[in-house]
């Protein structure tokens, strides 16, 4: 298979330090916290506003890439299940999903509701979530 390369557009900065600790979910006391962007990426965010909610892909940094499958939520009473069918960090690519809500866009750093994510995970990408009036 071919091999690709993925460059990050900026870091989390975040309260977030510890793995362990951590929330899995945005829901389950995630802080808020920001996306810090490279300069360069700057123009891109334009049109990102506060009060909208976007899609953020980040690249789990700390992940174990040889993971395959796991037992859900690492509950010890829940079948050991592949890695494909949850949202385990741990896994071949370990490209992690959130959905986020704009707070504030200050430069090249945007205020964000709610993300897991630990202080300096890579951020990959930021996508608008389509609404039906696009």
């Amino acid at each position: 298979m071919a091999e690709y390369t993925l460059r990050p557009v900026g870091r989390v900065e975040s309260a977030l330090t510890d793995r362990a600790a951590a929330p899995r979910q945005p829901d389950e006391g995630a802080p808020d916290a920001w996306l810090v962007f490279d300069d360069r990426y700057a123009p891109a965010l334009d049109g990102l506003v506060p009060g909208t909610d976007v899609l953020l892909f980040t690249w789990l940094d700390r992940a174990d890439r040889e993971t395959l499958a796991v037992r859900p939520r690492g509950d010890a009473t829940r079948p050991v299940t592949g890695v494909f069918a949850t949202r385990a960090p741990d896994r071949p690519n370990p490209i992690g999903l959130h959905t986020v809500h704009i707070l504030a866009v200050a430069g090249a750093r945007v205020h964000v509701r709610n993300l897991e994510a630990l202080d300096g995970t890579p951020i990959l990408d930021v996508k608008p979530i389509l609404t039906p009036d696009r």
